[in-house]
């Protein structure tokens, strides 16, 4: 496997039209309050459109009404603040005023799919996290002088603060990590960050008591500005996955054990179940591995999984890994990004992974859910994703019970229209992603997410799409959107 020949599967096999209308693929699926009309589901990624206030601007509709091109069953919407804290241009939907914006979008996707695709939004929370100091503003602004840091430099008890922290900079960059705690050595190195069990800040010890009234607040927004319902995100490096975690050693009754870390994402949906009510869609996007050192595993997940479907969860959306514990040290002035440790190329592995490759890595995760969850309702979804990029491999999935809805990302993100592509018999003329995460290191900077290969178009389709915003990136270089799909 090279990287120019990237692809460790057969060559892709296309359906005809017929066949597509006979699939499992772009067969109906029940997911919750609604009938989606195929199985096909783009799940949240973040573009980086928004204004620094999170308003949903011209360029964040456009993204969405590209992908809504494609007709999929099911658009799930970036991960979406529930609160008004800076997230950089990351949407947010913690305030009544976002709704009209939200609105428009939802109009966008409606128009543009024809009718055809659901559309729902994912909310999220997330904690503090600074970016890498330089190391003397760290020990002069955020580091918390206390007598160990005295005694590390062989001063007395009565040393003035400027002192220590005078002779802290003065030691040898290894001899001062060892003057400091693990987490000040953390915040020196990677930036400060929260940790749901800091419970001595009182924000973090009132998040069981704040968190499920947030969701539920965003939820009904949602529902206001027109969404089928909402995905909690419950994955990754965030708020809600952090209290599932088994890292988590909160001794509040929200950590420590499994019926302790799952109990405040039970609390949450039932926040938002009642809200909404029974008719809107209420799902989650869990871990099935978190992929770190101590770290929730599957049983765990399967666990959890069967507790939501038991509370009424009505989808399930599987990843894997994107956490903070195992990820590389940033920059000096940068945050430490998700996505660049282990469990990060466990969650979006590149065909430089290993010799097998992306190409459904996850699937086995998604099966082991779907098992749990069938156990107790059947008619529960599970989306199942990882390096799915052709229709023989969604086919497979479905028909084997690796998952109920194929949920496909970075193919998603190559191509919107690929998926009414498959469904009209063009699948040989679907532009396929070569899985290097180009995308992603965009992503990683908080730069506008495109793929590379949109600013090299194929035969037919040069011509721009419907647009309202702008067309290339704010440095010019890139494509916002790939070029619209004009099947002959």
């Amino acid at each position: 496997m090279t990287r120019t020949e990237p692809y460790a599967l057969p060559r892709a096999i296309w359906p005809t039209a017929e066949e597509a209308g006979l699939s499992r693929l772009f067969s109906p699926v029940r997911v919750g309050a609604f009938t989606a009309r195929t199985r096909t589901w783009v799940p949240a990624m973040v573009p980086w459109r928004s204004t620094e206030e999170g308003d949903a601007t011209p360029e964040v509709i456009d993204w969405y009404g590209r992908f809504a091109d494609g007709r999929p069953g099911v658009l799930v919407v970036e991960a979406t603040g529930i609160r008004e804290v800076p997230s950089g241009p990351l949407l947010r939907i913690g305030h009544d005023r976002f709704v009209p914006g939200l609105s428009k979008l939802v109009q966008a996707v409606r128009e543009r799919s024809h009718g055809e695709t659901r559309l729902l939004i994912q909310l999220i929370d997330f904690l503090r996290i600074r970016r890498r100091p330089e190391k003397e503003t760290f020990l002069s602004r955020f580091l918390a002088v206390t007598d160990r840091h005295r005694s590390a430099v062989g001063l007395s008890g009565d040393a003035t603060e400027h002192d220590v922290r005078a002779a802290l900079a003065a030691l040898p960059h290894d001899a001062l990590l060892e003057s400091l705690t693990v987490r000040e050595a953390e915040a020196l190195e990677h930036g400060e960050r929260e940790r749901v069990w800091d419970t001595h800040l009182p924000h973090i010890q009132e998040l069981p008591e704040t968190l499920p009234g947030l969701f539920a607040d965003a939820a009904e927004r949602a529902i206001a500005a027109g969404f089928d319902g909402v995905e909690l995100h419950f994955a990754h490096a965030y708020t809600m996955a952090s209290f599932l975690s088994a890292r988590n050693v909160r001794d509040d009754g929200y950590g420590q054990t499994r019926e302790g870390r799952v109990r405040l994402a039970l609390e949450v949906l039932a926040a938002v179940r009642e809200r909404v009510g029974p008719g809107r869609t209420v799902g989650c996007r869990m871990l099935a591995d978190e992929v770190i050192e101590g770290g929730t595993g599957l049983d765990d997940a399967a666990w959890f999984a069967s507790e939501f479907t038991r509370a009424g969860m009505d989808f399930i959306s599987v990843s894997k890994g994107g956490k903070f514990e195992d990820a590389k040290q940033p920059k000096v002035g940068q945050a430490a990004y998700p996505y660049t440790g282990p469990s990060g190329h466990e969650c979006m592995p590149t065909v430089r992974i290993d010799a097998p490759g992306p190409f459904g890595r996850n699937l086995p995760l998604s099966r082991a859910i779907r098992n749990a969850v069938q156990k107790i309702n059947p008619i529960v979804p599970v989306v199942g994703c990882g390096g799915i990029g052709t229709f023989t491999q969604s086919e497979a999935a479905l028909v084997d019970g690796d998952c109920d809805i194929v949920a496909a990302a970075r193919q998603s993100l190559a191509d919107p229209d690929w998926w009414h592509k498959m469904a009209t018999g063009r699948g040989e003329e679907v532009r396929r992603c070569i899985y290097t995460n180009y995308c992603e290191g965009l992503d990683q900077k908080h730069k506008e997410v495109t793929c590379q290969l949109w600013d090299r178009p194929k035969g037919g389709e040069g011509t721009p799409p419907p647009h309202s915003g702008r067309l290339r990136s704010i440095d010019g270089k890139r494509q916002l959107l790939p070029n619209a799909w004009r099947p002959a």
